[in-house]
């Protein structure tokens, strides 16, 4: 075979490996996002005449994150060793299996056992999906960690529009599940089939995590992913409900700024995969962080409905960046850091999705989800701060 045909092999096949990853990504967000879209309706069918409380229904959220980190803290170590290709496919299966018991859920404690298994498969994928991706493309790990994480936003809004499908028509919650159970399982199929590359390919060979957690600079990027993750996830898992309850909108329109949101996601993740090769991608993040702050404080001024709506769709964009910026800057810092570094990163942001999510709940149930929703504008903030001094340090240590 010819150099061309061999470069034209290995391109289509690059092409093919980033194209189930994204599909991976895809399966991921199926498991985080479909709930949190039928959350009044648990409330009504599974929480008899009084209801689900705030805090019950924001512990459905907790405990898919809860998953989603057991899930990273299990795989992280073992996918450096034993490779990503066999986490991938059982990361697919797990959601796969929890969205089935979620569609034979008869009760709020089977929701909540399909919404830890759901997690805890969303983590498995989670701690593999970003490290193969940059091991398939090391020359530009920013970019493609947003390209990457932008299929979780197409995923997304898949899951929201098909929920909220399932609201209009009167489909029910179950039988959305069970279809959706489909997708993950063909997904890891074909992880099957797919060849992948070492998750660390530097001559040096890995920087075990030992090493890593005495670094200042990675150690404020932990803690400033941890309040990148509690910005972005606490108004995804609380959107629909927050304009079903607070502005006083349909479950069809919460389910609707919902999508927007994810959309904004999306297209805030393809621009900033677009700017990471022009602007430098801390400016970036601090012009997001900022952004963030205004309009958690427009979104939590329920005297204004539709302006407040139209900013919770907004946030979607300003926070869309921070997560994968953020492991995209790291990973270009630590390129020998591998899947623990990954996980460990993926940990503590995830961590801020179990945290913002179940503290707005418990603050709602004592005062109203717009304060819960307020005093989540201080996570942004922040995490801005804690940009600023990466930025400063980032040429200084090795």
């Amino acid at each position: 075979m010819t150099d061309e045909g061999n470069k034209r092999r290995t391109g289509a096949a690059l092409i093919w490996a980033l194209t189930v990853n994204y599909a991976g990504m895809v399966a991921l967000a199926v498991a985080v996002n479909l709930t949190p879209i039928f959350l009044t309706t648990f409330s009504r069918e599974l929480g008899g005449v009084a209801g689900l409380t705030n805090e019950q229904l924001g512990r459905i959220g907790a405990v898919t994150f809860l998953g989603l980190i057991i899930g990273i803290l299990i795989t992280g170590p073992l996918a450096d060793r034993l490779g990503a290709k066999i986490f991938a496919i059982l990361g697919n299966v797990l959601v796969s299996v929890g969205l089935l018991i979620l569609g034979t859920s008869q009760s709020y404690e089977m929701v909540l056992l399909a919404s830890a298994v759901m997690g805890f498969g969303a983590g498995v994928l989670d701690m593999v999906l970003s490290p193969i991706v940059c091991a398939l493309q090391p020359e530009k790990r920013s970019v493609a960690m947003n390209l990457l994480h932008s299929f979780y936003c197409t995923g997304a809004v898949l899951t929201i529009l098909m929920g909220a499908l399932a609201l209009k028509l009167d489909w029910g919650w179950r039988n959305i599940s069970l279809w959706l159970a489909l997708m993950p399982a063909a997904v890891g199929f074909c992880f099957i089939l797919l060849k992948l590359p070492p998750l660390v390919q530097h001559v040096e060979g890995r920087m075990r995590l030992r090493e890593l957690i005495f670094k200042p600079f990675f150690l404020v990027a932990v803690v400033a992913l941890f309040f990148g993750g509690a910005t972005e996830l606490a108004m995804a898992q609380w959107l629909p409900a927050y304009a079903e309850k607070q502005l006083h909108f349909s479950a069809w329109t919460g389910g609707m700024a919902f999508l927007g949101f994810s959309v904004a996601m999306a297209v805030g993740r393809i621009g900033a995969g677009i700017l990471g090769n022009k602007i430098d991608p801390y400016k970036i993040m601090l012009f997001c962080c900022w952004g963030s702050v205004v309009l958690f404080l427009i979104a939590c001024s329920p005297w204004f409905p539709g302006v407040a709506l139209t900013a919770c769709i907004f946030a979607g964009l300003a926070g869309s960046c921070l997560w994968p910026c953020l492991l995209g800057v790291t990973a270009d810092r630590y390129p020998r850091g591998g899947a623990s570094m990954f996980g460990f990163l993926s940990t503590f942001g995830n961590a801020g999705g179990i945290f913002m999510p179940w503290a707005v709940g418990i603050i709602a149930d004592r005062s109203s989800l717009a304060t819960g929703l307020l005093i989540s504008a201080a996570c942004p903030l922040l995490m801005g701060i804690l940009l600023l001094w990466m930025r400063k340090h980032r040429g200084i240590e090795s």
